[in-house]
């Protein structure tokens, strides 16, 4: 039932990226360029998003267990570090060039966009250098 429930969430997450143009590179650009042709339909969509999700974690964070009876798994650090900022700051400066971050590469990498196929190559590039990385990082640090 966890399954479906993840395949079910996954392809409305699809659709309403597709639907709200966030899978397309030059909508999402068209919005980060506030100095150019500013295009500021994706902060409604963000805000929507951000207003959905802030009521979801609000009855999610009273809860042990899914709906579906699964174990809520919220993380539970609040702290700003230094490698959180810097990972933020890279993701950013990916999505302004690209026009693409994670979730939206993936369905536009679906619908066949070219770019969003190199998109997801070096971003799973990149995942198993941060990965190659972490592993040395605590190892060294469990010596």
């Amino acid at each position: 039932m966890g399954l479906l429930a993840a395949l079910i969430s996954g392809l409305l997450f699809g659709v309403g990226l597709m639907v709200s143009g966030m899978a397309n590179p030059a909508k999402v650009l068209g919005f980060l360029d506030l100095a150019g042709r500013w295009d500021p339909s994706l902060a409604f969509v963000m805000a929507g998003a951000i207003a959905v999700g802030s009521i979801a974690f609000l009855f999610a964070k009273r809860r042990k267990k899914s709906l579906l009876g699964l174990p809520m798994q919220i993380p539970g650090s609040t702290n700003v570090t230094m490698r959180l900022v810097l990972g933020s700051a890279v993701f950013g400066v990916g999505w302004g060039l690209a026009g693409f971050c994670p979730g939206p590469a993936l369905v536009a990498m679906g619908a066949g966009f070219p770019k969003a196929w190199g998109f997801v190559a070096a971003m799973l590039g990149g995942m198993a250098v941060f990965e190659f990385l972490e592993r040395a990082r605590l190892s060294r640090q469990q010596a």
